[in-house]
């Protein structure tokens, strides 16, 4: 009864184990990609399976039965899928050529003096529909190269600029990975978080367009842009659609994959097989975020277990007297996970449940903490 109240510190060692692997071989290669980050929790869940309850022992059997039923959670999976449908529709978009049709439309329309708000809010827009900041930055930086090339803008602020707009998107997005894993590990809809984030982010976003209108640029610029087929912004246009519409968030994948594949054979931009194999490229680009998200599951259940958790959650709130307390909590923990694993949405979805704990205790809105 005692270990149930009070949890037990070595039952959380399987996540500090990961960290140390991912940090330890960055300092010492000076290379924090030296570590892949899916050897790193495949040797933290051996790790783990090793470890026991001092209080009412394990066999191998009944810990690897706990592991699997911790990857086999229906948020787990869920997520799972929702992860390679997500690859999909990146793929598709991308092979239609529906994003550079994005940032042709944008052009045509955004006037030479408000180039640079334009930049952040075309990046911001593509990396909502797209649900991928990195994806967006891949996509946008060589435009902004361009664009500050010809406004006579420091390159490195054009980068900057792109990358600040696509974190915004990506963040808001209703289909991105980080927000899918936020709001399924709390329980909330993509809407509700939307709208709770919404109110959180939109100040900075909106001061940032303003700061970037005073930012001296050439005025007597010409920027061209290439001819673009509204059709193939199609796609984007719909996700956003039935997100806020509140369409469950597989409906919403559905509709965007439909939508690219339909209008990709109708105007000949690929074939029925080269569409199938599009489909296989973007599941391909998420296979190891499944991988992760079932093993993270697994060893969250083994320290569940142990008493980790139980440890973890009384240790974050012993000095927490408020809600504002637990939500500087909660910041903390994801933010140094974060920073461990340089990848947020395996910080999301290893704390989500433990917030979501967290969250029950304090009574936290689970739209706020998602």
């Amino acid at each position: 009864m005692e270990e149930k109240s009070t949890g037990r510190f070595w039952g959380l060692t399987p996540i500090l184990l990961f960290m140390l692997l991912v940090i330890g071989s960055g300092v010492l290669t000076q290379n924090f990609s030296t570590m892949p980050i899916l050897v790193a929790f495949a040797i933290s869940a051996g790790f783990a399976l090793l470890l026991n309850n001092s209080t009412s022992s394990l066999s191998m059997t009944e810990k690897i039965d706990v592991f699997c039923k911790g990857g086999g959670d229906k948020t787990i999976i869920l997520l799972a899928l929702i992860f390679l449908l997500a690859g999909a529709f990146y793929a598709v978009t991308i092979d239609i050529g529906a994003r550079d049709a994005t940032v042709n439309w944008a052009l045509n329309y955004v006037p030479t003096a408000y180039l640079l708000p334009g930049l952040f809010v075309i990046t911001s827009f593509i990396a909502f529909a797209m649900g991928t900041s990195m994806g967006t930055i891949t996509a946008i930086t060589p435009v902004g190269i361009g664009l500050a090339e010809s406004l006579g803008v420091p390159i490195p602020q054009a980068v900057g600029i792109v990358i600040g707009g696509a974190m915004f998107g990506d963040n808001l997005s209703f289909i991105s990975d980080t927000t899918i894993a936020a709001t399924r590990t709390q329980g909330v809809r993509l809407s509700d978080k939307f709208k709770a984030n919404l109110v959180i982010v939109l100040p900075a976003a909106l001061l940032t367009a303003l700061l970037l209108m005073f930012v001296e640029i050439d005025g007597g610029a010409v920027i061209t842009s290439n001819d673009y087929d509204g059709w193939l912004i199609l796609p984007y246009i719909l996700i956003i659609g039935c997100a806020l519409f509140g369409v469950n968030v597989i409906g919403v994948l559905g509709v965007g994959i439909g939508s690219a594949c339909v209008i990709g054979l109708a105007k000949g931009l690929f074939t029925f097989p080269s569409m199938l194999q599009s489909i296989q490229k973007g599941m391909g680009w998420m296979q190891d975020m499944v991988a992760i998200a079932l093993m993270i599951g697994g060893i969250v259940a083994l320290m569940k277990a142990y008493g980790g958790i139980q440890w973890l959650v009384n240790n974050i709130t012993k000095r927490i007297t408020s809600k504002k307390g637990s939500e500087y909590g909660t910041a903390v923990l994801v933010s140094a996970l974060d920073i461990a694993t340089a990848n947020n949405t395996i910080a999301i979805v290893s704390t989500g449940p433990i917030v979501k704990d967290l969250g029950a205790k304090y009574n936290l809105d689970p739209r706020r903490t998602g």
